[in-house]
C-alpha cells in the first residue's frame, strides 16, 4: 500500500468525509489523488415528513431544494481548498426517500395529510436510525456498487474508505454495504460524530478480521473545514465547540501503515 496511488473516499452524505476522515484525507492530498464520491445527495420536492422540517430548521433553510444546492456548494468548496476531487451521485438522502409504489390508493391526498405514508423512512429514531435497511433500498445498493465499481476503475483507486456504520443511520449502512462490494481496497473508518456517543459493531469488524488505527495528525485545522459547511456545523455542534478527537479507522488485520 505504499506510494502514490489514488484514495477514494465514500461519503454518506455531504459532510461525512471530511467530519470522519478530514485530518487523513487533507494530510494525503499533498502526495497522492483523493477522491470523494458523495452518496447522498438530493432530496425531493414537498411534501415532507416531519423529521425532515425539523432537519430543515435545524439547518435554517427551510426549502429542501435550496438546502441541498447549498450544501453541495460547500462540499465542492471545502474538498477544492483541501486539494481533493469531488463527485456527487445524485441519490435521495434518507430523509426524503420515497417509496417506490404508493402503499395505499388514492395516495396524493393521503400523502399532503400525512407524507409518512409514502417514504420509505418516514421518522429519524424509529426508521433512519434503527439500524435497518428497508428491503426497497437492496436494489439502490446494487445499482451503488456498480457505481463505485466504475468508479474504481476509472480513478485506478488502491484503498476505497466507507463508513463503519458507526450510530446506525441508514445511510451510513447503505454506504458500508457499497464499499463491502471491494474486500481487497476496503478501508472503514469510525462515524464522527456519531463515535463520541457509539461504538462501533464489534462483532461485525471481529467478524470481518478488521482492527483500528488510528490517525491524530493535523487535527488542529480540522475543525476548520468542519465549520466551512455552514449549514451544518450549528446543528451538528450546537455548543460551538467541535472535539478534537483522532480518527479511526478499521483496516484489515494486522494493522499496516498504509500512510507511507
Amino acid at each position: 500500500m505504499a506510494g502514490d496511488a489514488p484514495w477514494l473516499f465514500l461519503s454518506p452524505h455531504l459532510d461525512d468525509a471530511v467530519l470522519s476522515c478530514g485530518a487523513l484525507i487533507e494530510a494525503q492530498a499533498q502526495g497522492r489523488q483523493i477522491i470523494v464520491a458523495t452518496l447522498f445527495t438530493e432530496s425531493t420536492p414537498p411534501p415532507h415528513t416531519r423529521a425532515a422540517g425539523s432537519f430543515m430548521r435545524q439547518c435554517t433553510v427551510l426549502d429542501a431544494g435550496e438546502l441541498f444546492r447549498a450544501r453541495q456548494a460547500e462540499d465542492r468548496a471545502v474538498l477544492q481548498d483541501m486539494g481533493v476531487q469531488s463527485i456527487h451521485l445524485g441519490e435521495v438522502d434518507a430523509l426524503f426517500r420515497r417509496r417506490r409504489k404508493p402503499p395505499i390508493l388514492g395516495s396524493s391526498a393521503w400523502e399532503r395529510l400525512l407524507p409518512e405514508l409514502t417514504h420509505r423512512y418516514p421518522t429519524y429514531r424509529l426508521d433512519i436510525a434503527l439500524g435497518r435497511i428497508a428491503k426497497g433500498d437492496q436494489q439502490l445498493i446494487r445499482q451503488l456498487r456498480g457505481d463505485v465499481a466504475g468508479l474504481m476503475a476509472q480513478t485506478k483507486a488502491e484503498l476505497l474508505f466507507c463508513p463503519a456504520g458507526v450510530g446506525k443511520h441508514v445511510d451510513h449502512l447503505i454506504t458500508r454495504e457499497v464499499g463491502k462490494g471491494h474486500p481487497e481496497n476496503v478501508v472503514m473508518y469510525s462515524d464522527f460524530p456519531y463515535d463520541l456517543t457509539a461504538g462501533p459493531d464489534e462483532p461485525h469488524m471481529s467478524k470481518m478480521g478488521f482492527l483500528p488505527w488510528t490517525w491524530d495528525t493535523g487535527l488542529d485545522v480540522k475543525p476548520g473545514r468542519i465549520r466551512q459547511y455552514a449549514t451544518q456545523a450549528d446543528a451538528l455542534f450546537p455548543d460551538g465547540a467541535i472535539p478534537y478527537r483522532a480518527e479511526t479507522y478499521f483496516v484489515p488485520g494486522p494493522i499496516k501503515d498504509a500512510t507511507r
